[in-house]
């Protein structure tokens, strides 16, 4: 779950950008005392994720807004059902509204997203985020992830070795690499990118914790899975798109990481309407 230290430095970071120094339509054109009340609705399917983020939005506005009818992240909505109403000053509903939904949309989006690919694993594959993320946004988006069942990656640079094709070459090989990483950080696990079948080898070799294969073909795929069984996790990587889980899934494999769940998830469509309270 998220806590609200995970995202109030956020929130205001983003009421500072969108509001400046003051939002001159809504100050102009509704008198302060006016209360009003906003309808969150569904206008797309969607798994609800960041809630808790857009109502804080509004209380960042107006500390006695009030919920009604707020439903967990995590459930599901058709088109034209209620997520939530939103009551309290009609200036901070009108001035918070962007702001709330682009959290709301954007973290939806991703969990619905996420949805889509568990479900087409069917329990065959743990399905992976990457660090493939919004600047700033990685640990809301990766709770999003959670949200729709899939499963975080490592957090950053920090937590876990993911050696790549890159530090292959700049370390001298696999060997290289993989002997300094662990001599290095003993503790932490060690993940390497192998890009063919000799490399698989020349990993396992050496020892490994998790095999990247990275855009091999599904033969090769389940070849890897075949020498790397006892020895190690392989985790799928590269061309990963919606309609290739199930393939991808039938490999044996261990884990498939898709940046699709949140660089390029769709945002999901909610309205909000507001309405005068008298």
């Amino acid at each position: 779950m998220l806590s609200p230290k995970d995202y109030r430095d956020l929130v205001e970071a983003a009421l500072r950008e969108d509001v400046g120094s003051g939002d001159v339509t809504t100050l102009a054109t509704v008198p302060a005392e006016a209360r009003g009340e906003g309808r969150l609705i569904a206008k797309s399917s969607l798994v609800l994720a960041g809630l808790a983020i857009a109502v804080s939005v509004f209380r960042a506005l107006d500390d006695h807004v009030e919920t009604r009818g707020g439903q967990d992240d995590g459930r599901e909505f058709r088109p034209g059902e209620t997520i939530a109403v939103i009551a309290g000053s009609a200036r901070a509903l009108l001035t918070g509204e962007r702001v709330a939904l682009n959290f709301l949309q954007r973290l939806s989006g991703i969990a619905t997203q996420t949805k889509h690919f568990v479900h087409a694993a069917g329990g065959g594959i743990t399905v992976l985020d990457t660090r493939k993320t919004t600047p700033t946004l990685r640990a809301l988006e990766r709770y999003a992830v959670r949200v729709g069942g899939g499963t975080n990656h490592r957090f950053g640079l920090f937590d876990a070795f993911l050696i790549k094709d890159n530090h292959i070459r700049v370390a001298g090989g696999v060997g290289a690499a993989v002997a300094r990483a662990r001599a290095a950080r003993p503790d932490l696990p060690v993940e390497i990118e192998a890009q063919n079948l000799e490399q698989v080898d020349e990993a396992l070799a050496i020892g490994v914790d998790v095999l990247l294969v990275d855009n091999l073909s599904l033969e090769e795929i389940r070849d890897a899975v075949g020498r790397s069984r006892g020895r190690a996790k392989v985790e799928i990587s590269g061309g990963v798109t919606l309609d290739r889980i199930p393939a991808l899934a039938a490999t044996g494999a261990d884990f498939v990481s898709a940046g699709a769940l949140t660089h390029s998830a769709p945002a999901a469509d909610i309205s909000f309407e507001i309405e005068l309270v008298t």
